[in-house]
């Protein structure tokens, strides 16, 4: 996968990569999440999985996780909330070297805020590598941000050959990126819940929070004496949130804007009642005995607690080993990964566009935009025959077979 976002960062759309990866590399693939097919002997099943993000502190170069799952940790700066400068050619060199050492047939991307992807989405169209997006927010279309966001999204997604978004809520991709809804597959993020796992025993009286609000928080507790009462844990690393969440009854999430609510989900599996904003895609995300919408505003939230409260003094809430086990059936990262694979193969299918044909999308983007596309990919095409000039594609190593090699090594320990 490519992706800004990724370990030791920790967030949904780091964890939706990792875990799509585990499973992949259990389904048989090798090792790629720019994930490949073989692109010198035509259409096969993908089977290999890569991880391509920018460095983290002194973590730079290549790493090993879990199963083997490698990781491109590129040398490039941080820009803002932890993406890259959209740079766009700065990155054809290194992620041709990368795409063409690792047999690189196909390029997943992960999220409209990461440049790196956008940049990889690009690069992959202009060498002739398949393309599939994930989208894993929503935007706006008013505010200047947005529509900014909104124009590189829509240059990404022209020569894309296939979405995935994790809600139902794909119109607002549509909309945004000028896309056309048969392209787009909804697949929703799902859970470890052998992670997060219900204990009773654990609950507690007193409630925890942080985050922007944390001054307004304490000066509430102040004033209306909840010091003994409310706890401000601060940042909880993630290895510590089901301890967090199994001590208390009810998850409140007060988003404004959501398209798949993670925690929700992690909540749920621990066994919480949920209390939630109806926003977005969170009314999909669980069955209506599970969850309790209100709109985003505080009276109807308080409404939405108060009877969440009266239903748990009832005795009619879903006891938490039930919740776990309806989340455990309902979110599953196999099924994930193997309705992704279905997606890569479609993509793969689909016919290889020529250069006039990338261009004739670009310009269909509008007479100024469309022009900016061209000029933009055209260049991006000049780079790259230069690239080939000065480094040609045989003269560089193609990766071992290091999985095979290892399998084999195992066997004999085995064995022996």
């Amino acid at each position: 996968m490519v992706c800004d976002f990724f370990y030791p960062n920790i967030g949904g759309v780091e964890n939706h990569i990792f875990q799509l990866s585990q499973c992949l590399l259990e389904r048989g693939h090798k090792h790629y999440n720019q994930c490949a097919f073989d692109r010198f002997t035509g259409p096969q099943l993908v089977r290999l999985v890569v991880v391509v993000t920018h460095s983290y502190g002194n973590r730079t170069g290549i790493r090993h996780m879990t199963n083997f799952l490698k990781v491109y940790y590129l040398p490039m700066k941080v820009f803002w909330l932890q993406s890259t400068m959209p740079t766009i050619y700065t990155t054809l060199p290194i992620l041709r070297y990368i795409f063409i050492r690792e047999q690189i047939t196909l390029v997943h991307g992960h999220g409209t805020c990461s440049a790196l992807c956008n940049d990889a989405i690009l690069h992959a169209n202009t060498i002739g590598i398949t393309t599939v997006f994930t989208e894993h927010s929503l935007f706006g279309f008013a505010d200047l941000g947005a529509i900014v966001t909104n124009k590189f999204l829509e240059f990404t997604l022209t020569n894309v050959n296939h979405v995935i978004c994790v809600s139902h809520t794909r119109e607002n991709t549509v909309l945004r990126a000028k896309v056309k809804p048969e392209m787009i597959f909804v697949i929703p993020n799902a859970v470890d819940t052998s992670s997060f796992k219900p204990d009773p025993s654990k609950k507690q009286k007193d409630k925890g929070g942080d985050g922007p609000k944390k001054v307004l928080l304490e000066e509430i507790c102040e004033a209306y004496k909840l010091y003994d009462q409310v706890r401000l844990l601060g940042p909880i690393n993630h290895e510590d949130v089901r301890n967090v969440l199994v001590q208390g009854d009810i998850f409140l999430n007060t988003s404004l804007t959501e398209a798949f609510c993670i925690s929700i989900i992690e909540a749920a599996s621990c066994g919480l009642q949920i209390v939630s904003t109806n926003v977005g895609g969170v009314p999909e995300v669980l069955p209506d005995d599970m969850i309790y919408l209100a709109e985003p505003t505080v009276e109807s939230l308080v409404d939405m607690i108060k009877k969440a409260i009266q239903d748990k003094n009832n005795g009619i809430v879903l006891s938490p080993y039930e919740c776990h086990n309806r989340i455990k059936n309902m979110y599953n990262w196999r099924n994930i990964a193997k309705r992704t694979e279905r997606v890569y193969n479609l993509a793969y299918a689909a016919p290889r566009s020529e250069i006039y044909e990338r261009m004739e999308r670009y310009l269909a983007r509008g007479p100024i935009a469309g022009l900016i596309f061209c000029f933009i990919a055209l260049i991006n095409c000049l780079i790259l025959w230069l690239l080939e000039w000065i480094r040609p594609q045989e003269n560089i190593d193609i990766v071992p077979d290091f999985y095979g090699w290892n399998k084999n090594i195992k066997k004999r320990l085995k064995i022996s």
